[in-house]
C-alpha cells in the first residue's frame, strides 16, 4: 500500500480560475491540463480566444515560484527559448506563461524522430547555458553535501521501501564510499549552469528553433557533466553507449570551442559517467518516492531503466566494484518482485 492522504477539494483550481480571468480581463476561461509533473506543480493549458497560456500551480508551502521566474528571466535574456512570464502572483503560486507547444522531445522520438534529428540543438542550447558564466552565478552550488542528501534517496526509498531491504551499517558504508568517489570526480569538473532536469520531457519540439526549455527552476552551479547525463543518459528513453559516447565526445568539442576549458575525452566521459550514477541512484530513490509517498505509479515503470544506467557504470569502474557486488546479490533478487509486486 501507498501513503497518499486523500484528495482535498480542488480548491486552488478555482481559485486559479478566478486569477486567470482577473490576468486575461475576461469572464470566459478554459482551460485542461497540459502535463503532469514530478512534483506539487501543476500545468493547465488556458485558451483566450486564438491565444493559449501556460498556468502553473504552484502552491505554497510545497512550492516556491520565485525561482522559476527569476530563472526564466535570465534564460530568455540569454536567448533560450523558454517560457516568459506574462503575469504572476508570487505569494498564492500562480504564474501566466507562454505557451511552448504540446511536443515534447519524447513523443516526438515515440513518433519516428531520430536522436540525430534533435540532439544537436539541445546540445547548441545547452552549450549556451554552460559557456555563459553569467547564468550560474549566485545559483546554490551543487556541492558533496547537496549530492549526498540526494543520494540517501536511494536507501532510504528505493531500498528500504521498495525492495524491503533494510540496509545495515556495512551497505551504507559501501554507498558513503561510492559517493566519494561521485563526488570528487564532480568536484574536479568545471562548475557550470546547471538545468538539473534537462531531458526529454522537458524539451519541446519548436519549429524552426528551439528546443523549447522547461523545468528549470532547480537549476544549480555544478558540474558540467551533469546535464549531459539527464540529456544522453535520460531515464525515459535509452541509447547504445557507443552513440551516447559519440554524442558527448561532439559536445565536449563544443563546449571546448564555446570558450570552457575541458579535460580530454576520456577525462571527460569518467566525469559523465560518475555524475550520471550520482544522479540516477538519487533519481531510483525518488520514482520509488513518488510511489510510496505522492501516489504517482507511472515512474515505477521507468526503475529498470535507470537501475540499467546504475549498473553499466559498476561495472565500468574498477572503484565501485563493492557497490556492484551490492547490487549482483542484493538488488538485483529482490527487484524483479517488487516490480511484480507495484505493477502487477
Amino acid at each position: 500500500m501507498n501513503d497518499v492522504t486523500p484528495p482535498l477539494p480542488d480548491t486552488r483550481l478555482a481559485e486559479l480560475t478566478a486569477w486567470l480571468a482577473t490576468s486575461l480581463g475576461t469572464r470566459s476561461i478554459r482551460l485542461a491540463p497540459a502535463s503532469a509533473d514530478a512534483s506539487f506543480r501543476r500545468y493547465f493549458r488556458v485558451w483566450d480566444g486564438a491565444t493559449t497560456w501556460i498556468a502553473m500551480d504552484a502552491p505554497p508551502p510545497n512550492e516556491d515560484v520565485r525561482p522559476f521566474v527569476s530563472v526564466a528571466r535570465r534564460l530568455h535574456a540569454a536567448g533560450l527559448s523558454v517560457p516568459v512570464v506574462a503575469d504572476a502572483d508570487e505569494a498564492r503560486g500562480f504564474l501566466r506563461l507562454t505557451d511552448l507547444g504540446s511536443t515534447h522531445y519524447l513523443a516526438a522520438f515515440q513518433a519516428g524522430f531520430t536522436p540525430e534529428a534533435l540532439y544537436p540543438s539541445a546540445a547548441r542550447a545547452l552549450c549556451r547555458m554552460q559557456c555563459d558564466p553569467s547564468l550560474g552565478a549566485g545559483l546554490t552550488a551543487y556541492d558533496a553535501s547537496v549530492m549526498a542528501r540526494e543520494v540517501s534517496l536511494f536507501p532510504d526509498w528505493f531500498l528500504r521501501r521498495h525492495l524491503d531491504l533494510e540496509p545495515g551499517p556495512s551497505v551504507l558504508a559501501i554507498i558513503a564510499r561510492s559517493l566519494a568517489v561521485m563526488t570528487t570526480a564532480a568536484a574536479a569538473q568545471p562548475q557550470v549552469f546547471v538545468h538539473r532536469d534537462y531531458h526529454s520531457r522537458n524539451l519541446m519540439l519548436l519549429d524552426g528553433r528551439g528546443p523549447g526549455v522547461l523545468d528549470f527552476q532547480d537549476a544549480i552551479r555544478g558540474p558540467v557533466g551533469y546535464d549531459l547525463v539527464s540529456l544522453y543518459k535520460d531515464c525515459y528513453v535509452r541509447w547504445p553507449r557507443d552513440a551516447v559516447l559519440g554524442w558527448v565526445e561532439e559536445y565536449r568539442q563544443l563546449a571546448v570551442a564555446g570558450g570552457l576549458r575541458l579535460p580530454g575525452r576520456d577525462e571527460f566521459v569518467r566525469g559523465f559517467d560518475l555524475i550520471g550514477l550520482q544522479r540516477h541512484l538519487k533519481v531510483l530513490g525518488i520514482f520509488a518516492r513518488l510511489w510510496y509517498r505522492d501516489g504517482k505509479a507511472s515512474y515505477l515503470a521507468d526503475l529498470p531503466r535507470v537501475l540499467a544506467y546504475v549498473r553499466e557504470v559498476t561495472l565500468l569502474y574498477p572503484e565501485l566494484a563493492e557497490l556492484e557486488q551490492f547490487l549482483v546479490a542484493e538488488v538485483e533478487p529482490r527487484f524483479a518482485a517488487a516490480q511484480r509486486r507495484v505493477l502487477g
